[in-house]
């Protein structure tokens, strides 16, 4: 699967668990979560990593607003410790490619 496909993925699991848990419960997103997903969606299809993209937590790139940046971090702060509960085969195969990312297997840039 394609990496940005991917983090599309585990970013939109991430704001749904924060969400149902702070926002009422309901299946789809409130529009304050489904506009952050939206934003790192678009943001996530301009990565300048492409198919060599890390994850975005070690990227050299911060490529978020101030803003937009404070929510998903709050967002991640309490849905990642959660994923491996709800979406465990998901939060592992994140983390073995962080510590990969951190081992030196760097993104070229395009």
């Amino acid at each position: 699967m394609d990496p940005i496909e991917r983090e599309k993925r585990v970013v939109g699991q991430m704001i749904g668990l924060y969400c149902r848990a702070h926002h009422g419960g309901a299946k789809p997103l409130c529009p304050s979560c489904a506009q952050l997903h939206a934003y790192a969606c678009r943001r996530l299809d301009m990565c300048r990593f492409g198919a060599d993209k890390p994850p975005c937590e070690v990227c050299p790139v911060h490529c978020y607003a101030r803003d937009y940046r404070a929510r998903i971090r709050e967002v991640m702060r309490f849905a990642g410790p959660r994923m491996l509960f709800v979406h465990p085969l998901e939060t592992l195969l994140h983390l073995w490619r962080r510590l990969r990312s951190r081992r030196g297997v760097a993104p070229t840039r395009k």
